[in-house]
């Protein structure tokens, strides 16, 4: 299954650190791309799918990093893994309110125009719609 099967949102090219707890141990991981309603986190040690988990999203021009939660919609596990498609597991973002949510979307909003530019962004917006 590629990206576009998964996923309905635009989603940016983007390399930001993510780091969450799994059992005693922490980890540091890195996204491929984010869009408003999720992340995929590029790892060789996936969580299961259905584990609601907490992660930090370290955003530049940020001065914290957003504290997310989480849920693993799918994976690919090392030995799925491709050139196109490492290894890692695909997040959907959980939020306990509306406000949350808006907070989440505008940094991700940024993200994304910052990654593709605001020409490029305006027009595959105009696109989808």
């Amino acid at each position: 299954m590629d990206d576009q099967d998964r996923r309905g949102g635009l989603r940016a090219p983007i390399e930001l650190r993510i780091e969450y707890k799994r059992l005693n141990s922490f980890f540091a991981d890195y996204t491929k791309n984010i869009s408003h309603g999720g992340t995929f986190i590029s790892t060789d040690r996936p969580l299961e799918i259905g584990t609601d988990f907490v992660f930090m999203l370290s955003v530049p021009n940020l001065p914290e990093p957003l504290v997310l939660r989480g849920r693993v919609q799918w994976t690919v596990l090392p030995e799925q893994a491709s050139a196109e498609q490492p290894p890692g597991m695909g997040i959907g973002f959980v939020f306990d309110s509306e406000l949350e949510r808006e907070r989440v979307d505008s940094a991700v909003e940024k993200l994304i125009v910052s990654s593709l530019g605001p020409a490029l962004y305006e027009k595959l917006v105009r696109t989808r719609r």
